[in-house]
């Protein structure tokens, strides 16, 4: 697998986490993003049909405009912040952070019941977003975490500014 350099004195990023974690999950957190902003009712009746509303009350308009403000933020940490540095312990923290955030958010989908866990065949574009998806962000931070593709095999100048 090809890897490539960050900068002077980093690792080497395996391609697959740089289309994975500076491309492909930053994008999606911006469909996110939009949805929860713009296509409000949209995003409440693909989330759980039953108890969406139209016309969107007050409150909840400002929490998903509060919740797409957090998927930017997710977006621009991944595209922007690890962009920008090639230090292994800076990805370690910023990753293991956004771990500890998909772990909350399998969390939170548990409330339309278990079956939004293995029933494949009832999924709508927001299920395949917030449990296939966030399990293989979760599955890419820990192999990440874990060392899988990274060979150990950083230089001396990142070696020591992970210190």
């Amino acid at each position: 697998m090809a890897k490539a350099q960050l900068g002077p004195g980093s690792f080497s990023l395996p391609v697959i986490y740089r289309l994975f974690f500076l491309i492909i999950e930053p994008i999606s957190a911006l469909v996110g993003a939009f949805y929860a902003h713009f296509r409000q009712p949209e995003y409440m009746a693909l989330t759980h049909a039953s108890t969406a509303v139209s016309p969107i009350p007050t409150g909840t308009s400002i929490i998903m405009s509060q919740l797409a403000n957090l998927y930017l933020l997710f977006a621009l940490n991944e595209a922007l912040v690890l962009r920008s540095t090639g230090n292994l312990r800076t990805w370690k923290t910023v990753l293991f952070v956004l771990l500890l955030a998909d772990i909350g958010h399998l969390y939170s989908v548990s409330a339309v019941g278990s079956r939004v866990y293995w029933d494949v065949a009832s999924w709508n574009a927001i299920d395949w977003g917030n449990v296939p998806f966030v399990y293989l962000g979760a599955s890419m931070r820990i192999a990440f975490l874990a060392g899988v593709g990274l060979g150990g095999a950083q230089t001396a100048g990142a070696a020591k500014k992970t210190n």
